[in-house]
């Protein structure tokens, strides 16, 4: 380095580059530096009108700084070279802190490696905004990955936002810039000011590895408590280590789909309800669900995004709980208390893409770094947002430690995998000539599959959360979602039955005298039943735009509809796979989802409504203390049809058994139309009791059943040497168990 200035020791074109905001590398000159061999140090201050360094020990005077710069730098002798502070008047308003520019670097080599190579628990440790103490001086370490930057800046209310006070270190290895800011605290808001790899001042960035952001509309991120987090008082351990049973395939999963920030009521100017946070969830949705005999609770995104309008799933936090409904603590309370309730929370995980916010990850260094640069790859026509780059391991990096932070930091017991279909082919809901094909010409997203594949061996091999679960949101019939990563599969626990669930619907909602016509729709699931691990989906995507409620899609007058909704609840109950239902659904509300309401609860005060909530947990707790409805879900011999051709009658009969001697019989009659001595051949002589009827009185219905058991008769029917007369109520469904 060229020595020109008498007072700095500084070449003038580098004082020139700090106070145009552009130099790149401020720890080269800033802080404590030797100039024939004394010691200098030099500190940027722009705005200030005096400063003086003071020992941090015996707090005596170093030095009075000279101003060597008119933009705000400047520099002096000291007397000796020990830890020292900056004694700074703010233009009449005194200050004392110690110099950000006089620590040394922060982050190991070791650790700068693994960033490179992509290790996702190397971004958990590292990068974002963490509390520490350096050289017994509490503050703040920033680490952001921009690696085309040419210059990054901390900006914050602690340095009025301005992106010449802290200029970051470049630790090249990596693409990592960092720096320790001494006396910043938790609750700090922060930015990252970049100057790009082009040479403009980008729009100010949020931290993509921030734990706590800003209530929008504020975008700002939030210096989170990390060892408040890390250190939460967990009582859940029971939970954990039985977490593993609780979330097999042969165990019961009754799955509650939830949009946390409309579950409850906005409170109204004088009343008693409670404020829409966490708190109140934990007071309200936790018993209720437990109440209705539900295993999980599944929340929309809450990672932190901008438009609520997306209800999550166009996140840019991707590691901070919405401060919508409160603090992180707060949300790890929430978890906490599901589990002291026995309820496992699932969360919906969206990586397939994010909005193009300006404050958020798009050309987040001035280029395409998180997402691709072709638009062909990079952009969502149907939803106006970015692609992530899978192919670049540290954007795959990124997002792992994101999945792995729900699970480690807040205990979460499984992520719902958001929109896999669309990551899967090059070519979703693109035309011919808007894809790239891969390197082998095909359609398939190799980048994504390997993404996949990686996350599933990540999630399900965490020693300190074991039992955790990955549900595929897949609407293909990609094949081995479910089956091993070693076996050619995706890794995946479950996957969400959606061909199921477009059959069954579009049944329901035909007129019972056309659906003799349609009758392959309600057997057509148990074709490939067995392909794969599935969770039969009645989701929040069936209940919006247009497409109405539940109740709503079925026929009829008023007792019809109701009568159609419960008799299909029964079916799905007691049909293989796993449950999930979208709140509002269980007691039949009449409109769809709308995150700025709230279910309508005041519907309970109607008996119809009121029957369908007692039926769904009734199903809830019948389904799982019934072996047979749940043990063998994902192996046939579980299941055997009984009738599955009566399609002028639109009667459907199965057997369900646990392989233990368990048996349970369901019969549906998709008809109005009351079958009296309809006769149906089950395997075992003796009796059978009638344990749930969705047309009983309790529910609304006519109450038209068999009297509460009903005996075998040696009449050979439907292939076995019994059978058993029934009544098969209108619109209604029977399930059956063999009295032992």
């Amino acid at each position: 380095m060229a020595e020109r200035s008498p007072h700095a020791g500084l070449n003038p074109h580098e004082a020139d580059a700090l106070a145009g905001a552009h130099h790149h590398d401020p720890f080269g000159v800033l802080g404590l530096h030797y100039v024939d061999g004394a010691p200098y140090v030099r500190a940027w201050l722009p705005n200030a009108a005096s400063v003086k360094v003071v020992a941090r020990d015996r707090a005596h005077t170093l030095a009075e700084l000279e101003r060597v710069h008119p933009a705000g730098l400047f520099a002096g002798a000291l007397a000796e070279a020990v830890p020292y502070r900056l004694e700074i008047d703010w233009q009449g308003v005194s200050q004392e802190i110690e110099d950000a520019y006089s620590f040394g670097p922060q982050l190991s080599a070791e650790a700068l490696a693994r960033l490179a190579d992509g290790d996702p628990y190397a971004v958990l440790e590292c990068l974002g905004s963490r509390p520490v103490t350096c050289d017994g001086v509490p503050g703040v370490r920033f680490a952001v990955w921009a690696p085309n930057a040419k210059r990054v800046s901390v900006v914050g209310d602690f340095n009025a936002w301005d992106g010449r006070r802290h200029p970051m270190r470049l630790r090249h290895e990596a693409g990592v810039w960092e720096l320790f800011i001494p006396r910043v605290a938790s609750g700090a808001r922060y930015k990252y000011e970049i100057l790009g790899a082009q040479g403009n001042v980008l729009p100010l960035k949020a931290d993509p590895c921030a734990m706590q952001a800003e209530i929008p509309p504020g975008t700002a991120s939030i210096v989170a408590p990390v060892e408040a987090i890390e250190q939460f008082a967990w009582s859940d351990q029971a939970w954990i280590q039985s977490r593993g049973e609780k979330q097999s395939a042969r165990a019961p999963m009754s799955v509650y789909e939830v949009h946390a920030s409309s579950w409850l009521p906005t409170p109204t100017q004088g009343s008693d309800s409670q404020a829409l946070d966490w708190n109140a969830l934990a007071e309200r949705l936790i018993p209720y669900a437990q109440g209705m005999g539900f295993t999980h609770i599944e929340l929309m995104p809450i990672a932190e995004h901008p438009f609520g309008g997306s209800w999550g799933y166009q996140p840019l936090s991707q590691f901070a709980p919405t401060a919508r409904l409160g603090s992180p603590v707060d949300f790890a309370a929430f978890v906490d208390r599901a589990h002291k309730a026995g309820l496992g929370v699932i969360l919906d995980w969206v990586p397939a893409h994010f909005p193009n916010d300006a404050y958020g990850l798009v050309e987040f260094d001035g280029t395409p770094l998180y997402e691709h640069a072709d638009p062909r790859e990079g952009y969502h026509p149907d939803w106006n947002t970015m692609i992530y780059n899978l192919g670049r391991r540290e954007v795959s990096a990124f997002l792992i430690a994101s999945g792995l932070a729900w699970l480690l930091r807040y205990h979460i017991d499984g992520l719902r995998v958001d929109a896999v279909a669309s990551m899967l082919y090059r070519d979703y809901s693109r035309k011919h000539g808007e894809w790239v094909p891969n390197i082998y010409g095909g359609r398939e997203n190799l980048e994504s599959i390997a993404f996949l594949k990686r996350l599933n061996h990540e999630t399900q091999y965490v020693p300190q959360r074991p039992g955790v679960i990955t549900i595929a949101e897949e609407s293909t019939a990609w094949p081995g979602v479910t089956a091993r990563p070693e076996d050619g599969g995706l890794g995946f626990q479950f996957k969400w039955n959606m061909g199921w669930m477009h059959d069954t619907l579009h049944y329901m909602h035909e007129d019972p005298v056309y659906r003799q016509y349609h009758h392959h729709q309600m057997t057509f699931a148990m074709v490939y039943a067995y392909s794969e691990r599935f969770l039969l989906p009645l989701s929040h995507d069936e209940v919006v735009h247009g497409k109405g409620s539940l109740l709503g899609k079925m026929p009829g007058d008023r007792w019809q509809k109701f009568a159609n909704l419960r008799a299909y609840f029964g079916f799905m109950w007691a049909h293989p796979g796993k449950k999930l239902l979208f709140m509002g659904g269980e007691f039949g509300q009449m409109a769809e989802f709308d995150h700025d309401g709230t279910p309508h609860w005041n519907l309970l005060d109607d008996p119809l409504h009121r029957g369908t909530q007692a039926l769904v947990r009734d199903l809830n707790r019948l389904y799982a203390s019934e072996p047979a409805l749940h043990v063998l879900d994902t192996e046939p011999g579980g299941f055997e049809w009984l009738v599955s051709d009566d399609n002028g009658n639109s009667v459907l009969a199965w057997r369900r058994v646990d392989g233990a001697g368990g048996e349970i019989v369901a019969v549906c009659n998709f008809t109005p139309v009351p079958r009296h001595g309809y006769r149906i051949g089950v395997p075992h002589a003796g009796q059978w009791e009638e344990v749930l009827n969705t047309d009983a009185e309790i529910y609304g219905g006519s109450n038209m059943g068999n009297g509460g058991v009903v005996s075998t008769e040696d009449v050979p029917s439907h292939g076995k040497p019994q059978s058993v007369s029934l009544v098969l109520p209108p619109l209604g469904t029977l399930i059956l168990r063999l009295r032992r």
